[in-house]
């Protein structure tokens, strides 16, 4: 048994190629936009990000307007749309601002609404009031 466990070669990478480390956070982890080969785009972390900055005085509902700017502008960079978005789930530091981050979710998607979970966090990274993960479609 030994002998067959030491003629298996080890890769040299632990995951696939398509598997990326995600670009231009400040923040400590390890942030991934692709998990192996799939159909599906994860992108996660998106925080209210303006060049290089986490946007935190701003209002939830203002940030959440920042934070979907930026995953569109994610997604554009891969040659996708917003549309092909099937879910998101946000994190929201304030339950009691559920209703004006909605607000701004429904209109920022005004016929398609991508299926939603939203989740109360104690804190998120840089102080930031509202933060998303997204799974996008690609094809």
């Amino acid at each position: 048994m030994q002998s067959e466990q030491a003629n298996r070669s080890i890769p040299d990478r632990a995951s696939e190629a398509s598997r990326r480390q995600r670009a231009g956070t400040e923040f400590i982890g390890g942030y991934g936009t692709t998990t192996g080969d799939s159909d599906l785009r994860f992108i996660e972390g998106q925080l209210p990000e303006h060049e290089g900055r986490v946007e935190s005085d701003k209002s939830p509902a203002q940030q959440l307007k920042l934070v979907l700017q930026n995953l569109e502008a994610t997604l554009n960079q891969r040659g996708q749309r917003m549309d092909d978005v099937l879910q998101l789930t946000l994190y929201l530091t304030d339950m009691d601002a559920y209703e004006s981050v909605n607000d701004t979710y429904e209109r920022y998607f005004e016929d398609t609404h991508p299926a939603r979970t939203t989740v109360g966090a104690c804190e998120l990274l840089g102080g930031a009031a509202v933060t998303v993960d997204a799974v996008a479609a690609l094809e």
